[in-house]
């Protein structure tokens, strides 16, 4: 009887906390700009990330962040493998009013796009260079205005084979221009979360923070010179056999 009580009102308070965040999402008006960060629906998320790694059975192993900056806006960026990495840069990085920069299709996937919205992620059009470099400014001028950091995946797409792909290196132009620290970071794993908990097993997932880079270290760099850079820290850290063989002589 234990276990079963026990199952059922898990069962029924992850059904209430369903219900309580499809009621959030469905007040929130996608057409409507968001000028401000939103704390109330930010303080929601981070109650549900919380409760992310037990229920996926995810075994964070971080390193490297204590060298985060301890105040001020920032510009990171990590490898992208999996849609589990911006979830889990969110579980550390959410109190510092971390934003993604993401594709515009994902503003329609469900609950997930309407609290995108509200953190005041930005999205952009991968297919088009002017409607990117719209994107790219409006997130200098949310940093310089001091209303979110920025992240984001410099590959601009999700690596499928689970390697380090070349860089779009326009994205550097965020921080060359708003003058604040790039957060170098590296996940591995985070593309065997989902296949491993249907399988019931635990997967341990890496989060390392490599360098925190200041504008006093890329001052005089190029969007391309600042990429390349970033590139080698993040290929470094993961290794030759987790990066693009045609990418190994450039990183």
């Amino acid at each position: 009887i234990l276990p079963l009580s026990f199952v059922g009102a898990f069962l029924a308070f992850a059904l209430l906390t369903f219900l309580i965040l499809y009621i959030l999402c469905a007040i929130v008006d996608l057409s409507k700009p968001q000028k401000h960060d939103s704390k109330f629906y930010r303080w929601v998320i981070q109650l549900i990330l919380g409760a992310v790694p037990v229920i996926l059975q995810m075994r964070m192993h971080t390193r490297g962040l204590e060298q985060m900056p301890k105040d001020g806006r920032f510009f990171l960026v990590s490898n992208h493998i999996n849609d589990m990495d911006p979830v889990t840069l969110l579980m550390y990085f959410n109190r510092r009013q971390l934003a993604f920069i993401s594709k515009r299709e994902n503003a329609s996937m469900f609950l997930v796009g309407k609290l995108m919205h509200k953190i005041m992620c930005q999205l952009i059009n991968r297919e088009n260079d002017k409607e990117a470099l719209k994107t790219i400014i409006n997130c200098i001028h949310l940093i310089q205005e001091d209303e979110v950091s920025i992240a984001a995946f410099p590959e601009g797409y999700t690596s499928m084979d689970g390697l380090l792909h070349n860089f779009r290196h326009g994205l550097f132009k965020i921080p060359l221009r708003a003058k604040v620290p790039i957060v170098v970071c590296t996940l591995q794993n985070t593309n065997k979360i989902f296949r491993n908990a249907m399988h019931f097993k635990t997967t341990d997932v890496h989060l390392h923070l490599i360098k925190v880079l200041y504008p006093e270290d890329y001052e005089g760099m190029t969007t391309v010179q600042l990429g390349e850079t970033v590139h080698k820290l993040m290929a470094d850290d993961l290794g030759p056999e987790l990066v693009l063989q045609e990418d190994k002589e450039e990183a």
